[in-house]
């Protein structure tokens, strides 16, 4: 299922697969927030850590909208072409990934 997910302190132990997007980290309740941009990957829960594993990892205010926007035209150019399946399914990846590099980017500088 798609959506966000909360963890708090001695959550129950679990395992989900990561979409591209924002990793929102306080590490107390009112406490300051720290956003990164996780291109896919892991996120393992236990009562007292969580691990991340990202294919990749960009503090939210190092996102460059000009990258993401080259990047996001790149995989844009690429899927408009003949491709394999498999190379069909790595630019519609990357497509995601840019385009939700770009919303994080540009909501972080409103």
């Amino acid at each position: 299922a798609d959506g966000e997910l909360g963890v708090m302190a001695r959550h129950a132990p679990l395992m989900t697969v990561l979409k591209p997007g924002p990793l929102r980290i306080q590490e107390v309740m009112g406490g300051a927030e720290d956003v990164i941009f996780v291109g896919g990957g892991f996120l393992e829960v236990l009562p007292d850590r969580v691990t991340v594993l990202a294919d990749v990892a960009e503090h939210a205010d190092e996102i460059s909208v000009e990258r993401a926007e080259e990047a996001r035209r790149r995989a844009q150019e690429k899927l408009a072409g003949t491709l394999t399946s498999a190379e069909e399914i790595e630019f519609q990846n990357a497509l995601a990934t840019a385009e939700a590099r770009l919303r994080l980017a540009r909501a972080r500088r409103v």
